[in-house]
């Protein structure tokens, strides 16, 4: 299946996991519907979000999500502050192990492979045209620990430089329809324009890969308002927000910086104003990010809401943080975006 964005492709196969699926089955004991080998394509990778109100995508988890992958930590204190749920998936208390692919990224098995630096060097320098730029998250090991709730879904990814463009090809042996999809489709979309700037490219399509998708039973009455949603808003129809675009330009410096402030934020040792994010030397693109995590801060220790940050955000930010989190935007819900 062929989708423009992320935005149509969600709708569509949502649609066809929870309406079509080749089995009803419940694995660990959890009631779903599946479809197995599913397959689509995104001929726009940028955009990477689904703008449904119903659906209330968590913006400033994705984001977060991805960069504590890029920043190669494993612990529970970094998501968990972002996603309640995330303790439910540590055996520790502590860390997180198939959840957390940023250490298999940067420092896969007992010999710490760079698995980003190889594949960066390979389409560089050795083989442009290469089939072996491939990154291996899931790890044989994890299903030998006793009970382990937290086994990577994500098999791999790959890339492909094809006619001055940068493809990418995700293979999951499971996700989550409703849920997962939305997440992992931003992240792995988010990696390859990350590598696309790095060497030099423009996107190609991103291709995601499944051995079973699903949807599961509690999920099936928020599943059928957002279908029903979009069944009044014809999915075909181009969503009125445009996403932003990464620099182009090596964005390592940036997400340095950002993870910097992000943990400080994080740990409450400091409160941003628009005024301080406006003053940092990051291109406009980072700094959105850290207004979304300045907020955030705000919301998650139950602070009244600086809306100064709240008006610094491009509308399409301002979109999903009013439509997530409405009650702490009471003062903002006239806005019209």
């Amino acid at each position: 299946m062929h989708y423009r964005n992320f935005h149509e492709a969600y709708i569509e196969t949502l649609h066809e996991t929870y309406h079509h699926p080749h089995f009803f089955n419940a694995p660990r004991g959890n009631p779903s519907r599946e479809k197995l080998n599913y397959h689509l394509s995104i001929k726009n990778p940028v955009e990477r979000v689904c703008y449904l109100a119903s659906r209330k995508t968590n913006i400033v988890f994705n984001f977060a999500e991805v960069l504590w992958y890029l920043s190669a930590d494993n612990s529970l204190d970094f998501i968990g502050y972002y996603n309640k749920k995330m303790p439910e998936y540590s055996m520790n208390g502590k860390t997180l192990t198939g959840t957390a692919y940023g250490p298999k990224i940067f420092e896969f098995g007992n010999a710490k492979v760079n698995q980003r630096k190889q594949i960066k060097d390979l389409l560089t320098y050795e083989d442009v045209d290469s089939k072996r730029a491939f990154m291996q998250i899931f790890d044989a090991t994890e299903l030998v620990i006793p009970k382990n709730t937290d086994v990577s879904c994500t098999l791999g990814l790959q890339f492909f430089v094809r006619e001055n463009k940068l493809y990418t090809a995700s293979f999951m042996r499971a996700n989550d329809a409703f849920r997962g999809i939305v997440s992992d489709v931003f992240s792995f979309t988010f990696f390859q324009e990350l590598m696309a700037r790095e060497l030099k490219l423009e996107l190609g399509e991103y291709f995601h890969n499944v051995g079973s998708i699903h949807v599961y039973q509690p999920d099936n009455q928020w599943t059928e308002k957002v279908l029903q949603e979009a069944k009044s808003n014809p999915p075909k129809m181009k969503p009125v927000f445009e996403f932003p675009k990464m620099p182009f330009t090596d964005n390592w410096p940036s997400i340095e910086t950002v993870l910097k402030y992000e943990s400080l934020l994080r740990k409450d040792q400091i409160q941003m104003s628009s005024l301080d994010n406006g003053q940092l030397h990051l291109p406009e693109y980072w700094k959105q990010i850290l207004l979304l995590f300045s907020l955030y801060q705000y919301i998650a220790n139950e602070r009244p809401i600086d809306f100064s940050l709240y008006t610094n955000l491009l509308p399409v930010y301002q979109h999903f943080m009013i439509n997530k989190w409405p009650s702490h935007f009471k003062e903002r819900e006239k806005i019209q975006y």
